[in-house]
């Protein structure tokens, strides 16, 4: 059998590896928040924003974000109906309503007309993500929350390296949060941060990252509010300031190989890949391969035909309306009609030439079975 290509694995260097190692042997008593103040000021800094809060995850920098701006029982936040579950559970959680709108079919983000049709007067929120580092609508999607007086929060868990209008994402809604998942360009293993340049909005996060504790309360053991407990350990965030150290190399990398697909398969007909729109950035975090209907192409063949080469196949997302906890939107025609005929495609920092030209030949060769080329 050919050797495995995973969709993806993390790029570690003896950096993390010094970095992780001094911090469990050295990051305790005194030092031991030492390498988490490190990578929240490196990571503000690579992204332009005032404040950051290094979190066990981007489900609790969402989850405390949200909860900050006060939103709760009989709320509603409207966001794309194709995503992971992560953006929509912490809404849930809140005792909120999470209203899902069609996706645009070029970048499969949010569809700010659709955004605009589903507000009420219960809506608090809107959640854009930008989706396998495709960029969201920002400026209209601001517009229209401006318009309402309702905050855009953005889900950037994908889209570290992305840049929109000269901007990295994440940076200009009311929050943004990230993800450090052992699948993302930049890992902590798991982990993830919130970032604002609200100095309210942080102050009040902060509080609640820390069981609801302010960092100016004098009492020791006295919480001031009930908070949450999603802080990320030193020990991540030291394999964290190695990452950001990288971060560069990183997303270079991952353009290259995005870059490699695109120049390789766009020729195929009916094929198309993540957009990159004029004055953007696409970070490139998961290339992603969407067919026409008329090639006849549908998730199930691709699945076998990668499993035939042993390479990963990873399917899209499914509407999150059509999932058990849910209630069905099926006029979302973009969030349903799309996953079914788009896989993603291997992209880990390490793929080789070699490995990249078998993901490229099995689809040629899939085309070549179906008669759509010669």
């Amino acid at each position: 059998m050919k050797p495995r290509i995973f969709y993806t694995k993390p790029s570690i260097t003896e950096k993390e590896v010094e970095y992780a190692t001094d911090a469990a042997r050295n990051g305790w008593g005194d030092r031991c928040y030492e390498y988490i103040n490190r990578f929240e000021e490196a990571f503000k800094k690579h992204l332009g924003v005032k404040y950051a809060i290094a979190t066990s995850s981007c489900t609790g920098a969402l989850h405390m974000g949200m909860a900050a701006l006060g939103i709760g029982p009989g709320d509603e936040v409207i966001m794309a109906d194709t995503n992971w579950i992560a953006t929509a559970s912490p809404i849930v959680h809140l005792g909120a309503k999470p209203v899902f709108v069609d996706i645009l079919p070029d970048s499969w983000c949010l569809d700010p007309a659709q955004v605009e049709k589903a507000i009420t007067p219960r809506t608090k929120a809107i959640v854009a993500v930008h989706l396998y580092g495709n960029l969201c609508e920002l400026d209209e999607l601001l517009a229209i929350g401006e318009k309402h007086g309702i905050p855009v929060i953005e889900d950037a868990a994908e889209a570290i390296g992305s840049v929109y209008h000269g901007k990295r994402v994440g940076s200009i809604g009311k929050f943004g949060a990230f993800s450090f998942h052992g699948t993302k360009t930049l890992t902590t293993g798991e982990g993830g941060m919130f970032v604002t340049n609200d100095a309210e909005l942080y102050e009040h996060v902060l509080t609640l990252s820390n069981h609801g504790r302010a960092r100016g309360q004098t009492k020791q053991f006295w919480p001031d509010m009930v908070g949450f407990k999603y802080k990320m350990s030193n020990i991540q965030a030291a394999i964290g300031c190695a990452q950001i150290e990288r971060i560069e190399e990183l997303t270079q990398r991952k353009r290259a190989i995005f870059a490699h697909y695109r120049n390789r398969l766009t020729v195929l007909p009916g094929l198309s890949m993540n957009p990159e729109p004029a004055d953007t950035v696409n970070g490139a975090w998961m290339p992603t391969a969407v067919f026409d209907a008329g090639t006849g192409i549908a998730r199930e063949q691709l699945q076998a035909a990668f499993a035939e080469e042993n390479i990963d196949a990873r399917v899209f997302f499914w509407p999150l309306s059509s999932l058990p906890p849910f209630e069905a939107v099926s006029g979302n025609v973009h969030a349903y009609q799309i996953p079914g005929k788009a896989i993603n495609l291997p992209s880990y920092h390490d793929i080789t030439e070699n490995e990249l030209d078998r993901v490229v030949q099995t689809l040629f060769a899939l085309y070549r079975k179906l008669g759509l080329i010669k």
